[in-house]
């Protein structure tokens, strides 16, 4: 139980900062493209409540996290927030836009993946002695780099989906969005087949590799 208390106080912070500011700047970016939506209904802010759903965001990852942790294994999380709304036929360039407002969710978090590496190492070169810091940083830069690249992954409705749907031809495109009411449980499927690491492991090496530019 107490080996449980502590990861929760370890990976509490980064979760957090992770999930506030991955909506939050989907938010930003809709309403620097045109769309009020978020603006509206309170959503562009960095207060976390405005965010946290009491199930995807508390209940389910604690679930998973203790079940991880009484099997001895290493410590497992999965959740999600309350997604910020976008009407996306609001913005300037739908298409195009649609890209933008969909990266800054995970570019968000991988710029805090760099900052929490960078945290390491200036508690490193600082000589602090105190370990629950450094299990806080990496935890940071872990829980980062999967939230983006969990993101990525072109299933609508992640946001990886909404970029490639951007990308792709118009015809393509809308062949391609039919498939949001079972990217869920596409994505769900890939978890118990556990083939989700494989089709995650591009995306986490390109951010280990981003954040490893900036601290060892």
């Amino acid at each position: 139980m107490d080996n449980l208390i502590q990861t929760i106080a370890v990976y509490a912070l980064p979760v957090i900062f992770a999930i506030t500011l991955h909506e939050a700047a989907h938010g930003y970016v809709a309403r620097y493209f045109g769309d009020m939506t978020a603006f509206v209904a309170g959503r562009v802010t960095l207060n976390p409540l405005k965010h946290i759903d009491p199930i995807g965001t508390i209940a389910v990852p604690l679930a998973i996290l203790a079940v991880s942790k009484l099997a001895g294994g290493p410590a497992l999380l999965f959740g999600w927030a309350k997604p910020v709304p976008v009407a996306f036929g609001n913005l300037r360039h739908p298409k195009r836009d649609m890209i933008w407002v969909a990266a800054a969710g995970p570019g968000t978090n991988l710029l805090q993946a760099i900052l929490w590496a960078i945290f390491y190492s200036a508690l490193h070169a600082m000589d602090v002695g105190e370990e629950f810091f450094y299990n806080v940083a990496v935890a940071g830069v872990q829980v980062n780099l999967v939230l983006m690249a969990l993101n990525l992954l072109p299933i609508p409705p992640l946001d990886g989906g909404r970029i490639a749907v951007g990308l792709l031809p118009t015809r393509l495109a809308i062949q391609w969005a039919k498939i949001e009411p079972y990217g869920m449980f596409i994505l769900i499927a890939l978890m118990l087949t556990n083939t989700l690491g494989f089709f995650l492991s591009p995306f986490l090496r390109f951010g280990s590799a981003i954040v490893s530019l900036f601290a060892s």
